[in-house]
């Protein structure tokens, strides 16, 4: 099977994918052939525009709006990627938020909020997914962690918290899920050239100044890469794993 194909026939669920890592994400599994399920919560317009540029290289994609802590939101949208494209092989949890606020000022609530849809959001996708994952045969569930998960941070407990969770969940749900064919692994991107953090929030200046061995940021299509390397045919032996993009940015 040639490269730029590997995914044909197969259909592909993308929570967080209209921007950033999730929109390079989405468009990297098109290119192999997946029809895209491009999922959004509040940015609707990027997510559309996702959409647009699947479509405008030839792929297919669609947009559902959906909030990943909501279980019965997620099950209309798995229902819907079925009804719209026949299948799921292939689910990439992306979701997040990344918020910044000192420890001693952090609000219960945005506590709750940036581990539930990273761990929750991640958890409610996947077994929504698993049915249909098993009815396909196998497949493939990729989480998108994060250094801060490995390193810490300042400032961002709750990240360095749902990410870190995110790495031990992939480990325990891929030995309860190897029995059905289907891999998890975590993909960690580094210091990547994104926008961060919620609508709003300040950058600040050590995360522009603050650069790896590598001596540059990474880029979406990097991490995406990786994600479409773990989704594909060569990848079957891979399970349970925290892979590290990051410019030698943390070398485990």
């Amino acid at each position: 099977m040639r490269k730029g194909d590997e995914f044909a026939g197969k259909v592909a669920l993308v929570t967080g994918g209209a921007r950033n890592i999730g929109r390079a994400i989405s468009r990297a599994l098109a290119a192999g052939g997946a029809a895209v399920m491009v999922n959004a919560n509040t940015s609707k317009d990027a997510a559309a525009e996702t959409v647009k540029m699947i479509e405008a290289a030839g792929g297919r994609a669609a947009l559902h709006i959906a909030d990943v802590t909501d279980a019965g939101a997620v099950a209309r949208m798995v229902d819907a990627t079925v009804a719209r494209f026949g299948r799921i092989d292939l689910l990439v949890n992306n979701a997040a938020i990344r918020a910044e606020t000192p420890f001693e000022k952090i609000p219960y609530d945005e506590w709750r909020r940036v581990l539930s849809i990273v761990l929750d959001g991640a958890f409610l996708c996947t077994q929504a997914c698993l049915p249909h994952l098993i009815k396909a045969g196998g497949g493939t569930v990729v989480n998108i962690g994060g250094l801060t998960g490995h390193k810490g941070a300042l400032h961002r407990s709750h990240v360095v918290t749902a990410k870190g969770g995110l790495a031990a969940m992939t480990k325990a749900v891929a030995q309860d899920l190897a029995e059905h064919n289907i891999t998890v692994n975590c993909v960690v991107p580094g210091t990547v050239d994104t926008v961060r953090g919620l609508p709003g929030a300040p950058v600040r200046p050590d995360h522009r100044a603050s650069l790896p061995p590598a001596g540059r940021r990474g880029t979406p299509e990097e991490i995406a890469a990786m994600v479409r390397m773990l989704c594909g045919p060569d990848a079957r032996y891979i399970t349970g794993q925290s892979i590290h993009i990051n410019g030698g940015g943390l070398m485990p």
